[in-house]
């Protein structure tokens, strides 16, 4: 007990106890005998630092992990981070800007140098934080998705599929990124709604005075226009049919083309085909064979290919065009319009563009089949499983993987180009020559000849490999590890990567190893505040995690989100949950120092603790049963309810009461050994959610080897509990609330000893635990009514204790006359509604059926007031 703080203190413990964990590699994983328990980071960008979805993921998955341990099986948690193309590399041009340099004026091979420096700084701050909030990862193990074996295993990847015929390039419409000046694949664009214009422009048309009126949000888009198209079926646009138009300001003549894509509803029936900027455009201009106009530059800005407002960015020039469309009267008219508007995921800011680039696709719609069954057929559980429809839908309508992104950080694409523009696919520059002379016959080739495509890949495509290249199963696809830990257990991660992450894993899993990747995945909803919005730098609403950590502990932090983290279902966020969970800490500190600081004599074990040890060992087989239940359903945050109405109302308000020894007398041995061995197995089950104080608490139950920890303490097999002990104690301990409720209302002192009386008959089974917590000096069963003592109701059975050799009778007396007025008064009220014919005729049957309820239950109480007075007054 000299070794234990008075009150905890989590900055003493939780340094320590890491430093400990670290020290002795009881994080560390290998294969062996054991039942494997895997779970692989959603490995976090390198430019990241924790946020408080961060801290919701990764208590879930430590969670997982420790209760694994708890459970005898070999548990792995592998952590990494990932490369983060776009955000990376925006990162670095920010602080190469700082200094004066241009990426522009950088080679390819100065700016990564400048990439991997930064890197190398910051890449690592992440997980290093992780730490402070006990994450047992097998911090060995860390890895980067461009780190040599992940880089091997995507370049072979990308060559397999290649030469399987599922990667192919091809110039097709993409979502540019005109910030970071690159293609996105179409769920890296997040649509959000906007309040825009549509513009109702002008077209004249060709040989006529008339014009035909077009409605669109873009008119900064015209410079491109290659046709106008209108609907055959249209009768208000049929006199445009088999005309030309003149574009407004471009002065172009563009033909007017028929097609039933065009909705007849919108706007005036006429649209205005871009085929190089809008994918419904591109798809009619290929159908018509219409001409291609690509008026932006990579930047946004307009390039000359538009003959006017060369150089001005895309907004600026819709403000001026609508300006000069409206000086040159060829606009009808402008309205307010609603509609969503692509950004880019990784540069929020950024509105998208589509357009042609040449650029690499992975073919999708084959070999996604495997993993759309697996889902689909629950080999794979998602929890929730509403989310098997969103998955569902995704792949039902999955499209092919544009796969190539124009960086310069990242996995460059193997593609090497000839001279003529004819190129090979293959894993080194030296294959690739290989490859080449094969393809040319010219066996007088050299490395000089080859160029390598200037191209990176999506930085999806390294961590759609993830739970297989952490254990080398591409280079090496049958090697141990991979036999043994693969596929893992569980993944913990957000449902707005359904699509970018997990539904590529499970198809990368089937295509490569021919297995899924992981059994089970446990989707965690949104951290928001507690009015329900999403945390964020904008709103200011998002606490620094850290300084949480400093203010309320790790452990106080943890049970505070998992609190209120039911799964899939957004977080509603107050520090009073981690007040809680700090609160928490201190119930659990107090009552171990309470049970370490009693005396311990060999003396004969009381009755009420024989039966409280009886009672207390079921109570917790139960819930170690329910927590087991509640952990294979993933419902986390039920089992921590469960622990800690365990822990803190049956534990510490019952249990230690009922064993605790009387003030200035020692704990008979018996009792004191069942006690420690309780609080062993409850630092043992809650552990997993609080692992520093249940550390620091379980090396003090008694002496430990060093390297000796909790986490490797397997919770025990408990007996098959006891329903009737249980059954027996809960009726027990509402008898002593009731005694507890008539020494409050008569104000009695709980050290002045009572009676309690029953009417009826009564199993005296636990009579010494109710005397011991109530101070009852006699249980008297079968006994008669007394109206002069205070009456509570168990159920049907009703029990009195006489109190008055221990109240003021006159106060007492007091206290029922002003009771008896109060019912007499609100009688009267009653009998004179029912006495109301009206009332009684038409109210419905079931208010008037209450309201003789309440008439009876007043001349009850009233008859029963009566009797105590008259029963006082005779005393």
């Amino acid at each position: 007990m000299n070794e234990l703080a008075k009150t905890y203190n989590p900055s003493d413990v939780e340094d320590k106890w890491y430093s400990y964990w670290m020290e002795h590699d009881l994080f560390k994983s290998v294969p062996d005998q054991r039942e494997p328990y895997t779970i692989v980071i959603p490995p976090p960008n390198v430019t990241g630092i924790l946020h408080m979805g961060h801290m919701l993921n990764n208590t879930i998955q430590d969670i997982l992990i420790r209760r694994a341990r708890t459970e005898g099986k070999n548990a792995l948690w592998v952590p990494g981070t990932d490369h983060a193309a776009i955000a990376t590399e925006a990162k670095v041009v920010a602080k190469l800007a700082t200094e004066g340099i241009k990426k522009s004026d950088l080679s390819r091979e100065e700016f990564l140098k400048h990439a991997w420096e930064w890197k190398e700084k910051y890449g690592g701050t992440i997980l290093e934080q992780l730490k402070k909030l006990g994450a047992s990862c097998d911090w060995s193990r860390t890895a980067f998705t461009m780190d040599d074996i992940r880089s091997k295993s995507v370049i072979k990847v990308f060559c397999e599929l290649y030469r399987k015929g599922l990667i192919y390039r091809g110039k097709r419409m993409v979502n540019w990124d005109p910030k970071a000046c690159t293609a996105l694949s179409d769920i890296e664009v997040i649509y959000k709604e906007e309040h825009s214009k549509l513009y109702y422009l002008r077209y004249k048309i060709v040989g006529e005075e008339g014009y035909a009126i077009v409605a669109t949000t873009r008119p900064e888009t015209i410079m491109g226009d290659t046709a106008m198209c209108i609907n055959p079926n249209d009768p208000k646009n049929q006199h445009l049919k088999g005309k030309k138009v003149i574009v407004p300001l471009v002065n172009r003549e563009i033909p007017v083309i028929e097609d039933d894509y065009v909705d007849i509803e919108f706007g005036t029936g006429c649209l205005k085909v871009t085929p190089a900027h809008d994918m419904n455009d591109n798809m009619l201009g290929a159908k018509h064979n219409l001409e291609t106009i690509d008026i932006f530059n990579d930047n946004g800005t307009i390039s000359e290919a538009a003959g006017m407002y060369v150089g001005m960015d895309r907004f600026d020039v819709r403000k001026q065009i609508a300006i000069d469309l409206q000086e040159a009267g060829l606009i009808e008219k402008i309205e307010d319009y609603e509609n969503k508007v692509g950004y880019s995921e990784r540069n929020i800011d950024t509105a998208t563009e589509p357009r042609l680039s040449d650029q690499w696709f992975l073919k999708m719609e084959d070999i996604s089949r495997p993993a759309h069954k697996a889902v689909m057929d629950d080999f794979i559980k998602f929890v929730p499983e509403k989310f098997k429809n969103t998955y569902n839908t995704w792949m039902t309508e999955i499209k092919d993987w544009c796969i190539s992104r124009q960086l310069w950080w990242g996995h460059r694409i193997p593609a090497y180009y000839l001279a003529d523009g004819s190129y090979v696919v293959a894993e080194t520059p030296e294959k690739a020559l290989e490859e080449a002379m094969s393809l040319t016959g010219n066996a007088a080739l050299t490395l000089d000849d080859l160029h390598q495509d200037e191209d990176c890949l999506d930085t999806w495509f390294s961590s759609w490999l993830w739970p297989i290249s952490l254990f080398n199963g591409i280079l090496d696809p049958n090697n141990e590890e991979l036999k043994y830990y693969y596929p893992t257990t569980t993944l913990v991660t957000g449902p707005d990567i359904i699509f970018f992450w997990v539904a590529r894993m499970i198809i990368a899993g089937y295509e490569f190893v021919g297995d899924m990747p992981f059994k089970n995945v446990y989707f965690t909803g949104i951290v928001r505040d507690k009015i329900g919005r999403k945390m964020s730098k904008q709103f200011g609403n998002s606490p620094d995690p850290l300084d949480l950590i400093a203010t309320y502990g790790a452990d106080g932090v943890r049970m505070g989100m998992m609190l209120a983290a039911p799964a899939g279902n957004d977080v509603l966020y107050d520090d009073k949950l981690c007040e809680q969970g700090r609160n928490f800490c201190n119930k659990i500190w107090n009552a171990f120092r309470l049970v370490k600081g009693w005396n311990i004599a060999d003396s004969e074990q009381p009755e009420s603790s024989r039966l409280a040890i009886e009672w207390f060992e079921a109570k917790l087989a139960c819930t170690l049963d329910e927590v087991k239940d509640l952990f294979g359903k993933f419902r986390l945050s039920e089992a921590l309810m469960a622990i800690y109405r365990l822990f803190w109302d049956e534990f510490s308000s019952w249990y230690l009461e009922m064993i605790k020894p009387a003030y200035g007398e020692a704990i008979d041995r018996k009792s004191y050994d069942a006690t420690l061995r309780f609080f062993d197995i409850l630092l043992r089950v809650l552990h997993p959610f609080m692992p520093f104080i249940t550390e620091e608490l379980w090396q003090h139950l008694q002496e430990r080897k060093e390297g000796e920890s909790i986490m490797y303490a397997v919770l025990p097999d408990m007996p098959t509990p006891s329903e009737s002990i249980i059954s027996a104690m809960q009726n027990a301990k509402e008898v002593i609330v009731g005694v507890r409720s008539v020494r409050a209302e008569k104000n009695i002192s709980p050290k002045d000893t009572l009676e309690l009386n029953v009417l009826g008959d009564w199993d005296a089974t636990l009579d010494t635990v109710i005397k011991k917590l109530a101070n009852l000096s006699a249980i008297n069963p079968n006994m008669a009514k007394d109206p002069a003592a205070a009456i509570f109701m168990i159920g049907t059975k009703e029990f009195n204790v006489p109190v008055t050799s221990s109240i003021d009778v006159e106060a007492e007396l007091a206290k029922l006359n002003k009771d008896l007025l109060y019912y007499q008064d609100f009688l009267d009220k009653v009998k004179k509604k029912l006495s109301n014919e009206r009332f009684v005729n038409n109210a419905p049957e079931a208010v008037v059926a209450v309201e003789r309820n309440k008439q009876r239950d007043a001349e009850s109480k009233i008859s029963t007031i009566k009797a105590s007075i008259e029963a006082l007054q005779g005393k």
